[in-house]
Parts: C-alpha cells; structure tokens; sequence
C-alpha cells in the first residue's frame, strides 16, 4: 500500500529532511510516525501525499510509483487519499457542509451522491446536527472532527494526518483517535504523525519512529 525504498528528501534551502529512508505499510494498516519536531515525519507524509517529491529513491502508493507520476495524474491520485491536518484549514465563512462536501465538489461528483456522501461522513463522526453552523461555532474538537469527515468523504484508501490532536487535551484526543481506529477497522490504511507518546502506547498500535530524517525502530 505505501512503500518508501531508500527515500532521501533535500528541500531547496538545502536541509535534508529525509535520510535513506525504507519502511512498508500493508492495506488496511493502522501506524504512527513518532519522533521529535523537526525529526521528518511531516516530509514522509508530504510524499505520500505526493505534496513534494522524493530526491532520491522511490516512493509507491497505492501500486503507483509516485516519482513517475505526471503533474496532470496528480489529481486523480489525491482523490484516493484523506488527509487531515492539525489546524484543520476549514473555511471559516462556510457552513460544517460546504467545507465537508469541497473534496467532492471538486471531483464534480454529481449532486445527488455529495449529499449523500456528506451526510454520511457528519455522521460517522458525530456531528450530523452541526450541518449548517458556522465552523467558529464549534468547539476546537469539534472542528477537528469536520477535518475528519472531509478527508473520509471521498471513501479514501489512505487516511493521513500530521499531528491531529496537538491543539486537544487528552480526553478529546482518545476520541480523535477513536474515529481514526473505526475507519481502519473497516478497510482504511491509516498513518498519523504524531509527537504524543502517552496515546500511541494507549493504541497499542505499530509504530516508526524517525529521529533526524531516518527510521530508528
């Protein structure tokens, strides 16, 4: 499903993010990337996302060599992957459904399927009620979990995040973590960045572990 085979990344500012870097994840996976700030776990999420590009080494997801990937297959390849970010980049002038239906809309999905869809998504993660606020009107969880149903409501094979529950205390981050384990449980490949050790040993699931832009464990 995603796999990195000796993977370097030098930005144009000459830092090395990333060092020789080589680690598979099989469908329907659940994993964290851990490591400190700074340590690559963002570029390895970048390149999955095809976001940058590997400088050397390969790089496949989804069975597609990402390095060579044209620009105008890019697109298509994103549509099957969900990603969420840990400031969630709602559009803050636009109702929970308009911000949750953009990936769809994007994609010209006809209208009769994004209802459906958005709908859908709102309720798997608890906020069907919410369709029509205002994101600013929700709490900072909240807001967090429309992040989610936009990533999801496409039905991604790869769900990714960087940092999900950095800004959230740790009761509402367990039920971030939760929504993340319930679409693995249904076939999702799941693969989040994350710094907060105390949840992934609580999960209890695989682990990276990436310190100076190389896999230590």
């Amino acid at each position: 499903m995603i796999r990195f085979e000796r993977v370097s990344k030098r930005y144009p500012n000459g830092r090395e993010a990333l060092r020789d870097v080589t680690l598979q994840i099989g469908a329907g996976e659940f994993v964290f990337l851990t490591g400190r700030s700074g340590a690559g776990k963002s570029s390895i999420l970048k390149l999955v996302a095809l976001l940058e590009r590997a400088t050397r080494g390969s790089v496949t997801v989804n069975g597609q060599d990402t390095g060579s990937l044209p620009a105008r297959a890019i697109p298509a390849f994103r549509r099957r992957l969900g990603v969420v970010f840990q400031d969630h980049q709602l559009l803050m002038d636009r109702p929970v459904y308009d911000n949750v239906a953009l990936p769809l809309i994007v994609s010209d999905t006809p209208f009769r399927d994004i209802d459906k869809r958005v709908r859908a998504a709102l309720d798997q993660v608890g906020l069907l009620q919410y369709e029509r606020a205002l994101p600013l009107e929700l709490s900072i969880g909240e807001q967090q979990r429309v992040g989610i149903a936009r990533a999801v409501v496409a039905r991604p094979t790869i769900l990714i995040a960087d940092e999900p529950t950095g800004n959230l205390d740790h009761a509402l981050a367990r039920d971030v973590m939760q929504l993340f384990k319930r679409f693995q449980e249904v076939g999702v490949t799941v693969l989040i960045a994350t710094h907060d050790l105390t949840l992934v040993h609580e999960f209890g699931q695989r682990e990276i572990h990436i310190a100076d832009g190389q896999v230590i464990a």
